[in-house]
């Protein structure tokens, strides 16, 4: 009985080492990500603040004109994101708990998420404007160019958002869902469990708490 307690003991502690490298990885590789995804949606600001200023200045006024304006004006918005979000992911400590990397796993997920449907909302704006301007001739031109510039923005933005959740979710469930597997939670407390191949009972459990 010895033993069996002392060889359990010994591989509660192989796993918690084991997961303790798993989890520096993983946060590694998330915030390079992060990285990847930032310097991604600041290239698309920096063209289209480029392209969206050169446009707004040489374009006579007219549709195109306002297209490239609110191209300009929502690109801003994008970098004023990008660059904050990409020098805080190079920055972020990797030396998180279980219990952290939880957390902001959780949280990256939601908020792309979460972004993905104001994306929606946003190309359903585009979509009010360009049919708002049918019946505003006076501000046609504008609503048409504001409109179309929502649709491009909002639909490379949902793109992104959704790309950026699936990307995070998949990389979650393939680095760490082997150590969820591993936590167990019972009446009698938090412990790890773990397979032994070939063993008759197959899986021994060490309670923690």
């Amino acid at each position: 009985m010895k033993r069996l307690r002392g060889g359990l003991l010994v591989l509660m502690l192989m796993t918690v080492f084991q997961s303790s490298a798993q989890l520096q990885t993983f946060n590694e590789e998330r915030l390079d990500m992060d990285q990847g995804l930032m310097l991604t949606l600041g290239s698309w600001a920096t063209a289209n603040l480029v392209a969206g200023g050169v446009g707004w200045a040489t374009t006579p006024e007219g549709e195109a004109q306002y297209f490239h304006q609110m191209n300009f004006f929502w690109n801003t918005v994008n970098l004023a994101l990008a660059v904050p979000g990409y020098l805080k992911a190079r920055k972020e400590s990797t030396d998180l708990t279980f219990g952290e990397t939880l957390r902001v796993q959780n949280k990256t997920e939601a908020v792309f998420l979460i972004n993905s449907g104001l994306d929606i909302g946003y190309m359903s704006a585009g979509l009010l404007l360009r049919s708002e301007a049918r019946f505003n001739a006076d501000r046609k031109d504008q609503w048409m160019g504001f409109g179309n510039s929502l649709l491009i923005q909002g639909g490379f933005l949902f793109v992104f958002d959704l790309t950026a959740y699936i990307l995070h979710k998949r990389h979650f469930n393939k680095k760490l869902g082997g150590v969820i597997d591993q936590i167990d939670l019972s009446q009698n407390g938090i412990g790890l469990r773990w397979n032994i191949p070939n063993h008759p009972m197959n899986r021994y459990k060490y309670a923690l708490l």
